[in-house]
C-alpha cells in the first residue's frame, strides 16, 4: 500500500463526507469504478486531465506519483473557469514546483491535523495531507474549519 508501485490513495470515506458536506461535490475527475466519489467521475482510462471541470464542485484526490503536479496545474486552471471550485487532497508538500507555483493561488490551504488512513489500510500515511481550495470565481466558499485526519 505504502510502496512507490502504487500512486493511489482511496480517500477515506469519512474524511470525505465532512468536505462533501460544505462543497457539495459533483465531479470525481481522478476516479477507478470502486474508488468514485461522486455520480460523475472519470476513470484513468477516461483520462480526467483532458476532460473540461467548468461548472463543476471537482474533488480531486490525484495519483500521488509523477503526474501529481499535472493533477494540481489541471485543477487550478479549470477553477478560473465560472462556477466551478476544485478541492485537492494531496500530501503537504511544501517544498515542490507545484505547491509554489499553484497551491500558493488557492483561496484555501488546509493542513490535516494528523495522518490520514487512505483505502482499507490499517496504518496512517508516511506523509502528512492538505486540502487546497481553488475558487477562481470567487464564489465565497465558507471556512471549513479544522480538517481533521479522524
Amino acid at each position: 500500500m505504502f510502496s512507490s508501485k502504487n500512486d493511489k490513495w482511496t480517500t477515506p470515506q469519512q474524511f470525505f463526507d465532512k468536505l462533501d458536506k460544505t462543497i457539495g461535490f459533483t465531479l470525481d475527475p481522478c476516479a477507478t469504478e470502486a474508488s468514485a466519489k461522486c455520480d460523475t467521475f472519470y476513470t484513468e482510462e477516461e483520462d480526467g486531465l483532458t476532460k473540461d471541470w467548468a461548472g463543476y464542485r471537482a474533488f480531486v484526490n490525484p495519483p500521488y506519483g509523477r503526474k501529481i503536479g499535472s493533477w494540481v496545474k489541471k485543477s487550478y486552471e479549470e477553477s478560473l473557469k465560472g462556477d466551478t471550485v476544485v478541492a485537492l487532497l494531496i500530501p503537504a508538500r511544501t517544498d515542490t514546483k507545484y505547491w509554489h507555483e499553484y497551491c500558493m493561488r488557492a483561496a484555501c490551504i488546509y493542513f490535516v491535523k494528523g495522518r490520514l488512513k487512505f483505502g482499507d489500510s490499517k496504518n496512517a500515511a508516511p506523509f502528512p495531507s492538505a486540502v487546497i481550495i481553488f475558487n477562481g470565481s470567487s464564489m465565497g466558499m465558507p471556512f471549513l474549519g479544522v480538517m481533521d485526519a479522524k
